[in-house]
């Protein structure tokens, strides 16, 4: 029992510090992708051996940084209660949640060369499913009439990329809503808006 007790707050250290150094190579790596480990641990506020205790390699620190990006993907799956809730009310907030990711995360982001499979719905098989259950929920609701849950979680994900690397003066996110179109909002109401209209859905065909 006390060794326990003794082992708790070096484990709680040991979280903070891993976070600090998650936060500080995010916004390190965006401003210079080749910066050092040595300038991570700087902007982190730890020294290097601790930076290398936790990530003996850069790989490592990589695959972190996916890692708890899949992990923020998965909270906001969680918080936007897309298996509880109306489930096109779910994908309007999931939507939200993940541009705002994408924005506050551009390295990670950018790992890959098709950036659509680094973290997040892409690449985590726990959001592919929970994705999947959304889209069956939405045809069950009538809002759509696809009734292929994989193709509409591929077609969601593509969307999700193509719509954030629009400019923020688009024509596209101006039209989207009548809110400023350099905002989330814009981008949420574009990609929804397009998802549904190819997908099809009992609401559009009503008069």
């Amino acid at each position: 029992m006390g060794e326990d007790v003794r082992s708790r707050p070096v484990r709680a250290d040991a979280r903070q510090s891993i976070a600090r150094i998650l936060d500080a190579a995010q916004s390190v790596l965006t401003g210079d992708p080749s910066a050092s480990m040595e300038q991570i641990a700087a902007t982190a506020g730890v020294g290097r051996a601790t930076v290398h205790r936790h990530f003996p390699s850069r790989q490592s620190l990589l695959d972190a940084l996916v890692e708890d990006l899949n992990a923020r993907y998965r909270s906001a799956f969680e918080r936007a209660r897309v298996m509880t809730g109306p489930p096109l009310v779910g994908l309007y907030r999931l939507t939200e949640m993940a541009f705002e990711l994408k924005i506050s995360h551009p390295f990670v982001i950018g790992l890959t060369p098709t950036a659509q499979s680094a973290g997040g719905p892409a690449s985590d098989p726990e959001m592919q499913e929970g994705l999947e259950r959304l889209f069956v929920r939405l045809h069950g609701a009538g809002e759509i009439d696809v009734d292929d849950p994989a193709w509409c979680r591929r077609l969601y994900v593509a969307l999700l990329h193509e719509v954030h690397e629009l400019p923020s003066g688009s024509p596209a996110l101006a039209a989207a809503t009548d809110t400023p179109a350099d905002g989330v909002g814009a981008r949420v109401e574009l990609l929804v808006r397009t998802l549904l209209g190819a997908l099809g859905g009992s609401r559009r065909r009503a008069p």
